[in-house]
């Protein structure tokens, strides 16, 4: 039993995730304070969609602090480009952008919603590995759940970010977290969550507000 408990406090202090961002800038930034930015998450209709989740959570990021980086809400601004967002037209990677800026019509619609710069949001959560084993009793006598298991993840994301009033291609900033989640039983079950789309969040949002407002 005190095996079992020194195994379980291990494992408690090791839930954690770790990542790394990486950037690539293809031209200078800024943002006025009237100016505002788009957060677009991918929706292929046939693959698997950027969760609407990771991008909330960068938006919430976007708006602390003291200098709030001002967002235009994705389905309002996809109501200001119809029909160019309608499911069977919608762009399905950063590159097919370059094409739908070449619309008629479309920079006006841009300008007139004085959105300056757009990030499009590519990637998701995988889990990568998982084991361990726990059996959970019941009783008259009462019950318990006993032994670890757990699952290892990794968040990659991508944020390819354009300047609409040159509508150029500005960079593109990458975001990797992997980390080891628990579910240690002694008779309580306890999750020690790694949470590596949180940690993926978090780094991405910090360097999209140094990137838009040209920190460098």
């Amino acid at each position: 039993m005190s095996r079992l408990i020194s195994l379980i406090l291990a494992f408690a202090l090791t839930g954690c995730a770790s990542s790394r961002i990486e950037q690539v800038r293809e031209a200078s930034t800024g943002i006025k304070q009237d100016e505002a930015m788009v957060l677009l998450g991918r929706a292929s209709y046939n693959e698997k969609q950027t969760e609407e989740s990771f991008t909330e959570c960068i938006a919430d990021a976007l708006n602390e602090g003291e200098n709030p980086i001002r967002l235009i809400p994705e389905e309002q601004f996809k109501d200001d480009l119809y029909p160019w967002f309608e499911p069977r037209t919608a762009p399905t990677s950063a590159d097919e952008l370059g094409r739908l800026f070449a619309q008629p019509g479309v920079q006006q619609r841009i300008n007139d919603a004085n959105v300056r710069y757009l990030a499009w949001i590519d990637g998701d959560t995988v889990t990568i590995d998982s084991g361990g084993s726990m059996s959970c009793t019941i009783s008259t006598f009462g019950g318990g759940c006993f032994g670890v298991s757990y699952w290892e993840e990794d968040a990659s994301y991508q944020a390819s970010i354009w300047d609409l009033q040159t509508l150029t291609s500005t960079g593109q900033i990458s975001a990797d977290a992997t980390g080891t989640s628990y579910l240690a039983g002694l008779v309580l079950p306890i999750p020690i969550l790694a949470r590596p789309g949180n940690a993926a969040c978090k780094g991405l949002a910090t360097q999209l507000r140094a990137f838009i407002v040209g920190e460098s």
